[in-house]
C-alpha cells in the first residue's frame, strides 16, 4: 500500500492541507510539528517492527476488540512506549476480521470529526495518521493523562453499573438500556442537569451515524482540576454498519424500556423523534430543551457531507455512510 495523496487536513478535513493543520497541530499535539506519517512500517510488514508493536501491546492495559498500541509524543516525534513509559496517544492499526477492513481508522476518525465540529460534542482529540508503509491508523491523545504526570481517575459505566463478566456474563457491558445509563448520571455526577444533556446528544448521534457499539464500557466518567466528575471525552464513534450488521443500538434494552416505547417503535425495532422527546423527558430534561437540542440534528446536512466527501474512506464506505446518515437523518425532519 502506498501513502494516499494529503489534500485534506488528516485531523480536521478541511481543504488545502498536505499534511497537520496549525488547529490540529494545537489539538492533538500541543502544537508540535509532529508528521502525520509515523517512524514505522505497518504491524506484520517487517518482523523487528512486529515484535515491537508486540512488545508494546502487553503494557497498554485498554480493553476493547481492536488492537490499540501506546504511544509517546517526544517533543514533535512519536513512538512506541518503552517500559515504565506513559504514554500519550493511543494508536489504532487497520484490525482484523471486518467487512472494509481498511476503513475502519478513517471511519472512526470521520465520525469523531463530525461529532466535534457539526455538533459540539466533545470528542478525545484524534487524528488519522499513516505508517511508513502506506496503511492508515487512527491517533487520540490520552485525556486521562496530566501534563505534570499521573493519571486523572476514569470510571467507565460498566463500573458505574456494578457489571462485570464475572457476575454479568461475557455480554455484561451490553445488557442494559440507555435510559438506565442516564440514571447512573443522575447518581453519579452532582451537576448531572448539564452532563445529561451532554449524554442526549451522544445517545442521539450514535442512532444516526449508526454507532451499534456503545456500550457501557465506551461511556465514562473523569475527574476534572476540581475533583469533582463529568462525563468524559466521547471515544470509539464510528458508523459499525458498515463493518458488521449490527441492531440499531448496542445495548439490548435499547433506547427506552418496552412500556415506554411508541408504537412504530414497538412495531420496527426503530425509533421515531417521538421516542426521543420521551427519553429526553423521562432523564429529566425540558421539552423545550430536548427540541433544541434535537434541532441541528435534523438540520446541518451540508456540512456532514461535505465532510464525508473530505474523509479518507474509500469510495465505497463513503457511499454507504451516507445511505446510512440520510436514512436516519429523515426520522427527525
Amino acid at each position: 500500500m502506498s501513502l494516499p495523496e494529503i489534500k485534506y487536513c488528516p485531523g480536521t478535513l478541511k481543504e488545502g492541507f498536505d499534511t497537520y493543520s496549525p488547529s490540529t497541530l494545537r489539538n492533538v499535539f500541543d502544537g508540535k510539528k509532529v508528521s502525520h506519517i509515523l517512524p514505522y512500517d505497518a504491524p506484520k510488514k517487517n518482523e523487528e517492527a512486529n515484535e515491537q508493536f508486540m512488545e508494546n501491546r502487553n503494557r497498554l492495559s485498554i480493553s476493547g476488540v481492536q488492537e490499540k498500541l501506546s504511544i509517546i509524543q517526544d517533543k514533535n516525534k512519536l513512538r512506541l512506549t518503552k517500559e515504565g513509559e506513559q504514554g500519550t496517544h493511543i494508536l489504532k492499526p487497520i484490525p482484523i476480521d471486518l467487512r472494509k477492513v481498511e476503513d475502519v481508522p478513517a471511519n472512526e476518525h470521520l465520525t469523531m470529526q463530525i461529532a466535534e465540529q457539526v455538533y459540539d460534542i466533545n470528542t478525545a482529540p484524534n487524528a488519522l495518521i499513516f505508517f511508513q508503509s502506506g496503511e492508515p491508523a487512527y491517533i487520540t491523545k490520552r485525556f486521562d493523562v496530566r501534563k505534570e504526570g499521573g493519571k486523572w481517575s476514569k470510571e467507565d459505566f460498566a463500573s458505574l453499573a456494578g457489571k462485570t463478566s464475572e457476575n454479568a456474563g461475557p455480554d455484561f457491558k451490553y445488557e442494559y438500556d440507555y435510559l438506565q445509563l442516564g440514571k447512573l448520571i443522575q447518581e453519579h455526577i452532582p451537576a448531572w442537569r448539564i452532563e445529561i444533556e451532554k449524554y442526549f446528544s451522544v445517545v442521539l448521534f450514535n442512532y444516526l451515524f449508526s454507532n451499534g457499539d456503545a456500550h457501557l464500557k465506551n461511556f465514562a466518567v473523569l475527574e476534572t482540576v476540581n475533583g469533582d466528575h463529568v462525563l468524559s471525552p466521547m471515544y470509539d464513534l464510528l458508523d459499525t454498519r458498515i463493518h458488521v450488521d449490527d441492531p440499531a443500538f448496542a445495548l439490548t434494552g435499547g433506547l427506552l424500556p418496552e412500556d415506554l416505547r411508541s408504537g412504530a417503535y414497538k412495531r420496527s425495532g426503530a425509533p421515531t423523534r417521538i421516542d426521543f422527546i420521551k427519553f429526553g423527558i423521562e432523564l429529566g430534561i425540558s421539552e423545550k430543551r430536548i427540541k433544541k437540542i434535537l434541532e441541528p440534528f435534523a438540520k446541518r446536512q451540508e456540512t456532514v457531507l461535505e465532510m464525508i466527501n473530505n474523509s479518507y474512506l474509500s469510495s465505497s464506505s463513503k457511499n454507504g455512510y451516507t445511505i446510512h446518515y440520510n436514512t436516519r437523518r429523515k426520522q427527525f425532519e
